[in-house]
């Protein structure tokens, strides 16, 4: 049973403008990146040079919106290790317990197991991948991107780890695990007690808190 009680201030205004900004930037990354890719099937923005030169606008917002995100949670908001690296009770037992609830009890109509607070936002599954996506995933993706962008300046650098091609080939699959999340994370968006629930507070900031008391 689940009772809905007050109103708690879940995500500032920093960490909203950021994740919509960084959303754009990746769409639009992922779209131009299969045009770039697949130019004989994908043809939306005109030119291959058009997609090319707004695939590196993209990929520059993204890199800039990436060390702002570790600036505000490392320097301003201080709070980095505690939301995004998993403690051992969620090691032992919370990611076991979250995927649970995902896989199986979601659909039974049990309650979360995670009870969302402004100090603890993610559940032990998200920590983990989130840990991952930010601190291994994108990084890769934006240093492999600054190569390609910089072929003449980093010749030295591409032919110490196998040239053009195999730099190519990396950048691609890396982004292609990143588009994956994007719609794996869009899909446990919606498993709130309402399909919308997770989305109201990236655009007010505001989530209702739930009490909940399982019988």
């Amino acid at each position: 049973m689940s009772e809905k009680k007050a109103m708690i201030y879940l995500q500032p205004t920093p960490v909203r403008i950021w994740h919509w900004l960084n959303a754009l930037g990746i769409v639009t990354l992922c779209v131009t990146g299969a045009q770039i890719r697949f130019p004989e099937y994908v043809n939306i923005f005109g030119t291959y040079k058009a997609a090319i030169e707004l695939h590196n606008t993209a990929g520059i917002v993204v890199a800039i919106s990436f060390f702002l995100w570790i600036f505000y949670y490392l320097f301003i908001a201080g709070t980095l290790v505690k939301l995004y690296v998993p403690n051992m009770g969620d090691i032992k037992q919370g990611i076991f317990r979250q995927a649970l609830f995902y896989f199986f009890n979601y659909f039974r109509g049990k309650p979360n197991p995670h009870h969302t607070t402004p100090e603890n936002k993610f559940n032990p599954m998200q920590k983990a991948a989130y840990l991952v996506i930010m601190m291994a995933l994108v990084p890769l993706v934006i240093v492999t991107g600054i190569l390609l962008l910089n072929i003449e300046p980093l010749r030295n650098t591409l032919l110490m780890i196998g040239g053009l091609k195999i730099l190519v080939g990396v950048h691609f699959l890396l982004a292609c695990s990143l588009c994956a999340f994007l719609f794996t994370h869009v899909y446990l968006a919606t498993l709130g007690h309402t399909p919308f629930a997770h989305f109201v507070p990236m655009w007010t900031g505001w989530e209702e808190e739930e009490e909940q008391h399982q019988h």
